[in-house]
């Protein structure tokens, strides 16, 4: 590292400071002490640093005011925290305020390394940009709505911490992309992004999947394998649908975040691990912990930074632009041109609620694509579902969703399509439930998965 970088050490202990002086010393960086805060103040004000780190207790006052302070005055310098042995607490506090990332006493060197090479690749200019995401995931961020605009000045602002975000929204908003892009924007680029469906891994897997095991440690264990809290060193882990994980494994999880090691399934001891952790779901976490199903403190330790993605329905001014791109990129992949919608086709579309979303949006264009006739898109090409009003025996009474129910007119002998509206339907809701898992839809609809391939191509949703 170049002998330009600079950090600011504050603690009020001198062992600590001589320990951070030499270590960041020989990452060849220049340092700058400070026993309490008026010093640190002093130093603020005439030096820029590319690093700070400051205890939590100061003679002269606490360490979360200097956070607060370098966040307002001096965003461009990452502040980390050092917390006593065990005061999560107080580490999530410091992350609350806008600091980088915490380490603990005794200080572990391999950690503080880590902490050090992430916080200066935040503020390296020449570091390596990121591939840009796939076409299919970059559409899903566009939109010039208030709502979009926000969200993505969000994840730039949380892109420049290391703190656990909880990412929270409707299924097929695009949490996924929310956190990859958290990822490609931030200090750990350059490092895995590695995401996880917690709903499916069987529960007496669990710990392995995420911890791995030595050879031998259980039946089947043949060789010794890392798990995903390994696969994401140096990099991001995300946990999606979170709140599916059982009770047993989120006191592991919550063990594993806060000490920063895992101890695999066989294992004698536990091992340091430099991961982020993001997660998300479309579940009412704060429900389901005031109902006992989920940990208290886990969801405070994943719930430093809360970022809510909006669903389609409250960003209707982006919805045109949204299918645009779409049909630009799904007729790009067919080697077509780009068929336009017709009038009534953008009126329909802005009528429908798209409970699925952005991801629903993105099925009913493919299966219209391939429906439609011609070098346009007409309302019927959509196959939207129709709800029908409720009658007067009904008024006041909760109603099924939108698209499970479909008008027929009897005169018209339809029964074949009418049906075939149902079935389509009741593919789309069960899709929907389970993030578009076609092994899990087949189960919950009681059919083989072949079966379910054969109508989804039946049907077009192919």
């Amino acid at each position: 590292m170049s002998q330009t970088r600079s950090a600011l050490i504050v603690d009020d202990e001198r062992d600590i400071r001589e320990l951070l002086v030499l270590t960041l010393g020989r990452m060849g960086l220049r340092v700058d002490t400070a026993a309490n805060l008026a010093e640190a103040r002093e130093l603020l004000g005439r030096h820029s640093y590319d690093l700070c780190f400051t205890d939590m207790r100061l003679p002269d006052g606490s360490g979360i005011e200097l956070v607060g302070e370098i966040s307002r005055n001096h965003p461009q310098t990452p502040v980390a925290m050092i917390t006593a042995f065990g005061s999560m607490d107080l580490a999530v506090e410091a992350l609350k305020a806008g600091a980088f990332d915490f380490v603990s006493k005794p200080v572990d060197i391999n950690v503080l390394r880590g902490l050090v090479r992430h916080a200066l690749e935040l503020n390296n200019a020449e570091r390596p940009k990121p591939p840009p995401p796939p076409p299919e995931q970059a559409s899903r961020l566009l939109g010039d709505s208030p709502a979009m605009a926000t969200l993505r000045a969000t994840i730039a602002k949380v892109a420049r911490s290391q703190a656990p975000v909880y990412i929270l929204g409707e299924s097929g908003v695009g949490k996924e992309l929310v956190a990859r892009t958290i990822h490609e924007q931030g200090a750990r680029a350059a490092g895995p992004f590695v995401p996880v469906n917690c709903g499916a891994i069987p529960a007496e897997l669990m710990e392995s999947e995420f911890f791995g095991h030595r050879k031998g440690s259980f039946t089947g264990a043949h060789a010794d394998k890392p798990g995903l809290f390994q696969a994401a060193s140096g990099g991001t882990l995300f946990l999606d649908e979170v709140a599916e994980l059982p009770l047993p494994m989120q006191v592991k999880l919550l063990r594993a975040i806060q000490e920063k090691s895992v101890r695999a399934v066989g294992a004698a001891s536990e091992v340091a691990v430099d991961v982020r952790i993001l997660s998300a779901t479309h579940k009412d976490l704060a429900q389901l912990v005031a109902d006992g199903r989920f940990r208290h403190d886990l969801y405070y330790r994943i719930n430093v930074i809360e970022l809510k993605v909006p669903p389609l329905r409250e960003r209707t001014g982006d919805l045109l632009q949204l299918a645009g791109s779409i049909l630009q990129r799904l007729s790009a992949g067919q080697g077509r041109a780009t068929p336009e919608l017709t009038a009534p086709a953008m009126a329909a579309l802005a009528a429908y609620p798209f409970p699925g979303n952005v991801r629903e949006l993105e099925n009913v264009l493919e299966r219209a694509l391939a429906l439609a006739d011609g070098d346009s898109i007409d309302a019927a090409d959509l196959h939207l579902p129709q709800a029908r009003a409720p009658g007067p025996a009904e008024a006041g009474t909760a109603q099924a969703p939108a698209e499970a129910v479909i008008d027929l007119d009897p005169g018209t002998g339809a029964l074949p399509s009418y049906i075939e509206q149902l079935e389509r339907a009741a593919i789309q809701k069960a899709l929907e439930e389970n993030r578009w898992n076609k092994t899990r839809t087949a189960a919950q609809l009681g059919i083989t998965f072949r079966a379910l391939r054969y109508k989804l191509k039946k049907l077009g949703m192919d």
